[in-house]
């Protein structure tokens, strides 16, 4: 991917991301997640309806990676049944540790796809699909 184009992706989801802001609905599961390399701290939120995700919420302090991270797993996973959002979890989290998956099923998430170059920020990028993961397991 283009650096010029992984940078703007990345301050875009981080200056205005998806869903930031949570809500008071009982119906949500929630999650909170907080990073032992960084200032991430945040709170989240998921809504599923007929199998389907309806709606991903968060808040909180989180530095770029993370928020961005955030938004864009957000907007990938919204409307997917929870089997297909496990799948993209688990390609996601295979791209972050440089394992084997599939670039076409993450789409703008690989603008993750160097971040082991930089061990220290692989937990501020993993933080919400491990969130996610969490509320799915609440579901069971």
């Amino acid at each position: 991917m283009d650096e010029n184009l992984r940078r703007e992706i990345i301050l875009d989801n981080y200056q205005d991301p998806m869903n930031r802001g949570l809500i008071e609905d009982s119906s949500y599961v929630r999650e909170r997640m907080n990073s032992e390399s960084c200032i991430d701290d945040l709170d989240f939120m998921m809504k599923i309806e007929d199998g389907k995700i309806q709606d991903i919420r968060f808040d909180g302090e989180a530095c770029a990676i993370s928020t961005s991270a955030t938004s864009i797993m957000i907007r990938k996973l919204m409307g997917l049944t929870v089997e297909e959002a496990r799948k993209i979890l688990e390609n996601y989290q295979n791209m972050i540790y440089e394992k084997e998956y599939d670039s076409e099923l993450l789409g703008e998430l690989n603008v993750y796809d160097t971040i082991h170059k930089q061990p220290n920020r692989m937990n501020c990028a993993l933080l919400p699909s491990v969130a996610v993961k969490k509320m799915l397991e609440k579901l069971k």
